[in-house]
This record gives C-alpha cells, structure tokens and sequence, in this order.
C-alpha cells in the first residue's frame, strides 16, 4: 500500500508512520532522512542537493523529487511506502502523479493550531543526552534537571511559541492545499488527533486497513 501521511508540524506524523511502518511492514520515506542518505551515498542527485545546502540554499524541487524517485525505485518499496514530508505543495503532488506512482490513500491528521503550539513550545531537550520532556505532559523530577544525566533542560528554538506559529503559517498556505487536492482524487482520509497517542493510532489503522 502506497500512503501519504499528512498534517502540520507537531501533529505526530512522525511516531505514526513508524506504528504503520511496523504493521504494514512497508518503509517509511522521510524526506529530510532520504536526502541525508543521498548526501551520504553521493547519488547524482545527492551531490546536487548537497550543492545548494553548502551554499546556504533551500534544495529546489526538482532535486528533492529526483531524489525520491530514486528512493522510491529501491526492492524495499515494491510492496509499498508511507511518505512523511512530501509532498509539501500542489507542484510536488503533481510531480509525484507526472512519475507514475498510484497513491492508494492520504491521511491527514487534523490537529488544532492552540494544541499544537502549547504541545511543541511546552517541550524542553537535555544540552546533554538529548533526552525530551514537557512541561506539562512528562516533567522531570527536578525542574529544569534531566532525570537521565543531570543536564540542563531547554527549549530548543524550533520548539519557541513565535517558531512554530510560523512554521504553521507556512504548512496553512503551501501544504494544506494538498487536502482538497487529494480529496478530489478520492483518495483523502481526516483523521482527529486525540489526545493520547494511543487512540489517535488506533483510528489511524483503522483509516488504513478500510
């Protein structure tokens, strides 16, 4: 099965496509992890991409999508794929459909702007080990103190209140689009993020296995 996953930054796009990962036993296609393999591996489109971020630049589309068609033609994605990050614009999408490739379904977790803004800026990282936490949700025993190593909590600036709305505004204008673009393939599934994981899962693999 070939999945879009879609949502806004904090929706937990990443931690349900690992559970469907699992479940289906399909790979999950991230676009920031793809283009850190192609710099890796120096592919021709990995060098190209590796251009333009050396030189400061955003990676163009035509990269980023020559990148992932190359992912995607690897023995590992015959069966199916879930794609986290991309596409992010009605271009990509149509770049995606221009290649061929029959997406079987998109599922967009529907996520409040006021909870997604008080779930990311309420996160704080040990400047140590890396461990997360929150504020409200999974407190440290000390305030400010990592339970792990005794390093010191902060809040990273992606995870900084005025960040996020910003990043959101761009998910509002560029990405969101896709929903009504999908929709009209008949290919589009809303699913409510609740307030447990759990249960947001659950309803997930329920729009899935439909």
């Amino acid at each position: 099965m070939k999945i879009i996953l879609l949502g806004a930054p904090g929706a937990g796009k990443g931690t349900q496509a690992e559970v469907i990962c699992d479940r289906l036993q399909i790979p999950t296609i991230s676009t920031g992890n793809i283009i850190r393999e192609a710099l890796k591996s120096g592919t021709e489109m990995g060098l190209k991409a590796k251009s333009f971020m050396e030189a400061g630049q955003l990676v163009p589309d035509e990269v980023v999508i020559g990148i992932i068609k190359e992912r995607l033609a690897k023995d590992d994605c015959k069966n199916g794929f879930i794609l986290d990050g991309f596409p992010r614009t009605i271009p990509q999408a149509e770049a995606l459909d221009a290649m061929g490739i029959a997406i079987d379904k998109v599922i967009d977790i529907e996520v409040k702007d006021e909870a997604i803004i008080k779930r990311m800026s309420g996160r704080r990282v040990c400047e140590k080990c890396g461990a997360s936490y929150h504020i409200d949700y999974k407190k440290p025993s000390v305030d400010g103190v990592c339970d792990k190593c005794a390093g010191a909590l902060v809040q990273r600036k992606d995870d900084h209140p005025d960040t996020v709305k910003a990043r959101l505004e761009v998910y509002h204008n560029e990405t969101e689009p896709l929903k009504d673009y999908y929709n009209k393939q008949g290919k589009l599934t809303i699913v409510e993020g609740q307030d447990s994981i759990e249960h947001t899962t659950a309803l997930i693999l329920k729009a899935v296995e439909a």
